[in-house]
């Protein structure tokens, strides 16, 4: 595994991350969730990414993970990063969603009990929220940190100019901005518009979700087909069927045989491309089964592209 430096910080974080927000929750097998947790940490994933509302239920990955920090991981607390967020919704009525104050430190206190810890290491705000000053809930933040319950503060798809001032705030509450978690991969390149820009000039680390994209950027849909166990195959929200159209399927396919020269899957391409400059601190990676990660730390054994190789993919992007 490789570490990278998170922005101007002295916090590392591995190169690869993983996320809890599918295949976790109470409706999935605790016996898989718990194998793909500890292979991911017997490879050297060190960063385990939650958010109060990931399941289903909402609440449930969190519950599994602390059953796992109470068994498999109590020993090695200290050798863990551990991350969630607050800003969608959670719990009915006025005060279980967005970004208030009460939300947010309400949330993070329940996420503490959930996963029966003391302090999470890095404590989100998932999302901007339009009718909540930034100050209060940059204010949330810098409280959850002075309180002891979070060592370092992050926010997630924030755009570029919402992310300066966000940063200017935690400065002079001085609380700094540690870092940004923003959709980025090969098919989502929207941080390029300024923010990867922002984060760069102010010493915030970046680390990014779906670099795979939903699935999109793997083996799984090359054929055209889409299988009955994929994401898009099944009652998944944020995949349908109908967007994996011939001219994307194309498209796929000319990238993964970029790949195969490079000795690659489609997907362990997408991931070092996504780290490619070294902007990136760490690509957040999704499973649902061991082997899906076991493929996945591969990227990291060629994370270097030629000019020719980048100029081929981006005629594709």
């Amino acid at each position: 595994m490789t570490y990278n430096r998170c922005g101007l910080s002295g916090l590392k974080l591995p190169a690869l991350s993983l996320g809890l927000w599918h295949n976790f929750g109470g409706v999935d097998s605790y016996e898989n969730g718990r194998a793909m947790l500890r292979k991911a940490f017997d490879l050297g994933i060190t960063h385990f990414d939650l958010a109060n509302n990931y399941g289903p239920p909402p609440g449930s990955a969190e519950e599994m993970f602390g059953r796992i920090l109470k068994t498999d991981f109590k020993p090695y607390r200290d050798e863990l990063v551990i991350s969630s967020k607050a800003g969608y919704d959670m719990w009915p009525g006025p005060y279980g969603d967005w970004g208030s104050k009460k939300y947010m430190i309400a949330s993070l206190d329940q996420s503490l009990q959930r996963m029966g810890l003391e302090y999470v290491d890095i404590f989100y705000s998932h999302r901007p929220d339009p009718n909540t000053p930034l100050e209060e809930t940059m204010g949330a933040l810098d409280q959850i940190v002075r309180q002891g319950k979070a060592l370092y503060v992050g926010i997630s798809s924030y755009d570029a100019e919402q992310t300066a001032e966000a940063i200017r705030i935690l400065d002079d509450l001085g609380t700094p901005l540690l870092i940004h978690q923003p959709r980025y991969s090969m098919l989502d390149r929207r941080p390029e518009e300024g923010l990867l820009d922002v984060l760069s000039q102010n010493g915030v680390g970046s680390i990014a979700f779906c670099p795979l994209d939903q699935g999109l950027l793997t083996n799984k849909y090359l054929s055209g087909s889409v299988p009955e166990d994929s994401r898009a195959g099944g009652s998944s929200k944020f995949l349908s069927e109908n967007q994996v159209g011939d001219e994307l399927v194309q498209r796929l396919n000319k990238l993964n045989d970029i790949a195969k020269q490079r000795g690659q899957t489609l997907a362990q391409m997408s991931l070092a491309w996504v780290l490619r400059e070294g902007r990136v601190t760490s690509a957040l990676i999704g499973a649902s089964r061991v082997s899906q990660i076991e493929e996945n730390v591969k990227a990291l054994e060629n994370q270097t592209f030629s000019k020719e190789e980048l100029d081929a993919i981006e005629s594709l992007l």
